[in-house]
């Protein structure tokens, strides 16, 4: 069986950094690494950005992305149309993230050759199928997906959403996020990565007594970041010493940067900016916080528990197909600082619950989400539908 030659469409890539760029660039590194020729569509968001890169060894193609709104969105839109049918006889089949301007333009120009598979990201009022209820040209968008051969839903939340919003059962398929198994966790590689960390940058200074609460991912109202800080003023009289690193980017940054110094932890709460990979801070950590209001099934969370580290989130349905409450880790109300705090402090206090969650977490990531079981079922999934389409081409001729 001839690996196929996969075109993966992606708005945003590297250097951005989020869940869905983090597991898009995941997706081509391994599905190159099991013999198939990945080739990913992006756009060039800075005019000093290099046309085409490799990144892990596959191709990168930064399509033209002028900076004005809507302008620049028809520009992109058209750059990937020429694109697409002037390598068309270089690809076998087209995978693209998001249900937006990227699907429109794919299943308009490749679907009457060649399958195209939508992945859904996101769920709630972040989600694809909230931003075409709400978009403009929304509507007209949604029309053209549901004409793609196949939709991956990452979480169960997503599929629920694409349901209700009339894409045809037979072609969804759940598809979970996946994420790569790192070795387990030991004192010596918590130590070595704090070292690691304030040596690539002193302000990531933690002394190794120090206790460390983690969140990764967007910084949006929409993550509960303002409740996890208010959380971490009333975790004060009792750990004094306990840190709170919050990483990565979005437009809540001033508004949680204000909120800090008015509560006076600054030095106690780190807003610790972008990393491209987060290994490292997974091996300094010793808890891992997702406070969020709405998730489709998170690639942060995921990370944390392969990582091994006890998990305090949000009780709401697109974690808890990863989280049972008391087994992998602590679940509590959206919104509530009290709870965090408390679900914090437990976890802190009582070691041995700690390891239990964490030697929980890592075996369920393992055994059902695992880089992997994902790559294994892309994989099925593309070679069945391009069989689909041989059968179909064999029996018209």
């Amino acid at each position: 069986m001839t690996p196929p030659r996969l075109v993966l469409i992606t708005r945003r890539f590297w250097p951005l950094v989020g869940g869905a760029e983090r597991m898009m660039a995941r997706l081509a590194i391994g599905l190159a690494a099991r013999g198939c020729a990945v080739t990913v569509l992006t756009a060039r968001w800075e005019e000093h950005w290099p046309t085409a890169i490799h990144y892990g060894g596959v191709p990168v193609v930064r399509l033209i992305h002028p900076p004005q709104r809507g302008w620049g969105t028809l520009r992109y839109m058209l750059a990937l149309r020429a694109w697409l049918r002037q390598h068309a006889a270089e690809y076998d089949l087209v995978y693209v993230s998001m249900l937006k301007h990227d699907a429109h333009t794919a299943v308009g120009t490749v679907a009457e050759r060649s399958p195209v598979v939508l992945r859904a990201e996101g769920a709630g009022s972040n989600g694809d199928c909230q931003w075409q209820r709400a978009a403009r040209f929304g509507h007209c968008i949604a029309r053209r997906c549901r004409r793609a051969s196949c939709l991956v839903a990452p979480g169960a939340a997503i599929e629920q959403e694409l349901l209700a919003a009339g894409y045809p059962p037979p072609r969804i398929c759940h598809i979970p996020n996946g994420v790569a198994i790192p070795p387990p966790r030991t004192a010596a590689a918590r130590t070595a990565a704090r070292d690691a960390l304030v040596e690539a940058n002193p302000g990531l200074l933690l002394p190794l007594d120090a206790p460390m609460a983690l969140y990764t991912g967007r910084l949006h109202q929409d993550k509960g970041l303002a409740q996890l800080i208010q959380a971490w003023k009333l975790l004060g009289s009792r750990w004094p010493t306990a840190r709170l690193w919050i990483a990565g980017e979005g437009p809540q940054h001033r508004e949680l940067a204000r909120q800090i110094e008015e509560l006076d932890l600054q030095g106690r709460v780190l807003l610790a900016g972008v990393f491209d990979e987060i290994d490292e801070l997974l091996s300094a950590a010793d808890l891992f916080v997702l406070p969020s209001y709405e998730e489709g099934m998170s690639l942060a969370l995921l990370e944390a528990m392969a990582a091994g580290l006890p998990v305090v989130a949000s009780d709401i349905p697109g974690n808890r197909p990863l989280v049972s409450d008391g087994e992998q880790g602590l679940l509590v109300p959206p919104r509530d600082a009290a709870a965090l705090a408390a679900a914090i402090d437990r976890i802190w206090n009582e070691a041995d619950l700690a390891a239990q969650l964490g030697a929980a977490a890592r075996d369920r990531a393992m055994s059902r989400f695992s880089l992997d079981r994902t790559l294994d079922q892309h994989l099925a999934l593309f070679q069945n539908l391009l069989d689909g389409g041989r059968e179909k081409s064999r029996s018209t001729a």
